[in-house]
Parts: structure tokens; sequence; C-alpha cells
């Protein structure tokens, strides 16, 4: 069973959202980390860069596959994790923590109402 913080807003696409203030911390869940297995790669977007909900905004490359970041919500880009490019592992042991992806400033806060609670991004996990 995959961890699904409370504290927490989930994307369809399995990116999560932490916010604090007017900015935000974006990573991915623990679920896709488990699906992805073992991450070896992670491009991160650079700061400054402005974003669009569900644009294509950071890589993910496992030993199974190569997947899109999608960025839940519209912002810039404050803070890039830079330890998750050095050492890419960060994602599959702490996704909610130091497997973060990148810091945003809020663009348009309503848009986190568009994002699933917890309740609602587990039951789209559990298998059927």
């Amino acid at each position: 069973m995959a961890n699904v913080p409370a504290d927490l807003k989930y994307a369809k696409s399995h990116e999560w959202v932490r916010v604090t203030g007017d900015e935000a911390v974006v990573g991915i869940t623990d679920h896709a980390q488990h699906e992805l297995t073992d991450v070896v790669f992670v491009e991160v977007p650079e700061v400054g860069r402005k974003l669009k909900a569900g644009e294509a905004c950071a890589v993910v490359e496992s030993v199974k596959t190569a997947s899109d970041i999608y960025s839940p919500i519209s912002g810039e880009v404050v803070e890039s994790n830079q330890a998750l490019v050095d050492n890419p592992a960060l994602v599959n042991s702490e996704p909610y923590g130091a497997g973060w992806f990148y810091k945003v400033r809020l663009a348009n806060p309503g848009e986190l109402s568009n994002l699933l609670g917890p309740d609602q991004y587990a039951a789209q996990i559990q298998p059927s």
C-alpha cells in the first residue's frame, strides 16, 4: 500500500503539492516512484521558469522507463532540488522529503481546488 500523506494535494498524474503561504513544493508520489522502480536520472526545471498547470516540466528516468513530470499548478520556479540531480535515488527513498523536485511561487492559488485530496488520490491508485 502506497504512502499518501494527509497534508498534501495530488495530481491525477501522480505529482504531489505541499503549500506554504504563496509557495508550493512539488514532487512525485510514493506510488509513482514505486511504479518507476530504481530512479537513475532526474532533470528539474530551471529557476525562473514560468510553468502552466499540466505542462511537462521535469524528467525522471528509471531502470525501467523515462517519464515526464507535469506541473500540477501554475507559477514561477523559485528553487530546484539540485541534490536530487546529484542523487536521483532520493526519489525512491524519500519521495515526500529530500526527493522533492522544485518549489514554485503560485500564480493562481485557485488551481489548488482542481487537485485531489489524499482520500481521492488513494482511491485512484487502489488496485481494482
